[in-house]
């Protein structure tokens, strides 16, 4: 995808090249795209640590997991998850975006 803008991913999912289990859309800024990605296995302290993360092109994350594309034209304030890295990702309502 060209011109989507960066988004933000863990390093454990990047590193690890982890499937995405867990991610959400905030309002886009400049360049920013508004898309945050988790593999699942992040605690609280771990995701609250700015070491932990890193902005990457989009592309960076279909390379790991290609099952993210049909979601990321979701309006910002839109939340997916799934329990298992190879479910189809549903709306997640337990999350506030």
């Amino acid at each position: 995808m060209e011109n989507f803008g960066y988004v933000l991913a863990t390093k454990m999912l990047v590193d690890g090249k982890r499937k995405v289990r867990f991610m959400y859309r905030e309002e886009a800024a400049g360049q920013y795209s508004g898309w945050c990605f988790f593999c699942g296995d992040e605690d609280q302290d771990y995701a609250d640590n700015p070491d932990n993360l890193g902005i990457y092109d989009v592309n960076t994350i279909i390379a790991i997991d290609r099952s993210i594309v049909p979601c990321l034209e979701a309006a910002p304030g839109t939340a997916y998850e799934r329990e298992d890295e190879n479910d189809d990702f549903s709306i997640s309502t337990e999350f506030d975006v």
